[in-house]
């Protein structure tokens, strides 16, 4: 029970914390010329899996899938920034501490995740075989 409440806690904060990148898309689409159009993608699709985080609080174990792409997303992106921080003096401070924020968020979401449910059977089989077409 802590579990999922420990995840829906965390789907909530990086999804108000994603969903934030609405701002800098906001600014990146009003002056196209003064930004960082890749920048601006990027947080669009940011913006996006936020607003998918928020939703799968609501019933974590019915969007296992969408927990499992942010977590890994986040790690792919961690590992990019990391590279980028590591070849760009000027952007290693910011670039690792993002990288760092970025795998602690990964690894709350896998550690987290609700297990795989086993599917249910509809009826069991002694009420199957009863319920056939009589002979």
């Amino acid at each position: 029970m802590w579990r999922e409440r420990a995840l829906r806690v965390v789907l909530v904060v990086v999804g108000l914390l994603f969903s934030a990148a609405i701002v800098p898309v906001y600014w990146g689409l009003r002056d196209p010329a003064g930004s960082d159009t890749g920048d601006t993608m990027m947080m669009s699709l940011y913006f996006t899996l936020g607003v998918f985080l928020l939703i799968a609080a609501r019933n974590p174990s019915a969007h296992r899938s969408v927990i499992a792409f942010a977590a890994w997303s986040s790690f792919a992106h961690a590992v990019t920034m990391s590279t980028q921080g590591l070849e760009m003096p000027s952007m290693r401070n910011g670039f690792l501490a993002g990288s760092g924020v970025l795998v602690v968020i990964g690894v709350l979401l896998i550690a987290l995740a609700p297990g795989k449910q086993q599917p249910r059977d509809p009826l069991p089989m002694s009420d199957q075989t009863e319920k056939s077409v009589p002979v």
